[in-house]
């Protein structure tokens, strides 16, 4: 039975006019509208994603309470004041890392990222800038696995919707500890080991979205199970 009854025209319009009107009274004149639009439809969009992935990749999951990000932004240290994101998302977890509410925690581990926007949209699995520790397990694991990794990356059914790695952060030399000439040098720059790939507005639109995203996530699994092995969170083959 499918949970999930659709994102309509109205949310990316929506979102678009967010993106005009970008102001405190704007929005809470139209918290309804936005919570009726987009907030419950992405909460069933969750719901029935970690119904997917409790057959196709059960040891992620999702929580439309735990794994929607907030629409409020963070400007602290930011320039850009503007108080809210002109977009959706959410993450999925595995069901050992940790799981703060709109989590920023997400490095933790790795998992699938869903982002819903005009024009925009697109679907992502990996783990984005690890802090210290996660990083140098994943680094460690390509000095001595790399050919796994390298070869995943390669196979036609990630390579050929995602392409390459993120180069998102990347060093322009290998890191300390490691030889300059190592076998798996440039994989050992990497500071991000995530893949992403577009969502056009009609697909977003569609009744067969969570199809799409999950034969994108399963697309993405190798990469996914490949780096929470490397942290210690094992591969499961049910919930």
């Amino acid at each position: 039975m499918t949970i999930f009854p659709g994102f309509t025209p109205d949310a990316l319009k929506f979102l678009r006019q967010l993106k005009r009107h970008n102001e405190r009274e704007w929005f809470k004149a139209r918290k309804a509208e936005f919570d009726e639009l987009l907030l419950h439809p992405l909460q069933l969009f969750v719901e029935e994603m970690d119904v997917r992935l409790a057959r196709s990749v059960p040891e992620i999951h999702g929580s439309p309470k735990r794994s929607i990000f907030r629409i409020y932004r963070d400007t602290r240290f930011s320039k850009d004041k503007s108080p809210y994101k002109t977009h959706v998302s959410c993450w999925f977890s595995h069901v050992r890392a940790s799981h703060g509410v709109g989590t920023e925690t997400h490095g933790a581990g790795a998992g699938y990222y869903f982002h819903f926007e005009p024009g925009a949209s697109l679907v992502a699995g990996g783990i984005w800038m690890p802090a210290r520790p996660a990083l140098s397990a994943i680094r460690e694991r390509i000095a001595e696995r790399g050919a796994e990794l390298r070869k995943l990356l390669r196979a036609r059914g990630l390579a050929s919707r995602f392409g390459e790695l993120s180069t998102e952060g990347k060093l322009t030399r290998v890191p300390r500890g490691f030889a300059p000439d190592h076998p798996f040098a440039d994989l050992l720059r990497h500071a991000s080991f995530t893949v992403s790939a577009p969502l056009d507005d009609a697909q977003v639109l569609s009744a067969k979205l969570p199809q799409q995203v999950e034969q994108d996530f399963v697309a993405m699994r190798p990469l996914v199970r490949w780096i929470n092995d490397a942290l210690g969170y094992p591969a499961a083959e049910s919930r």
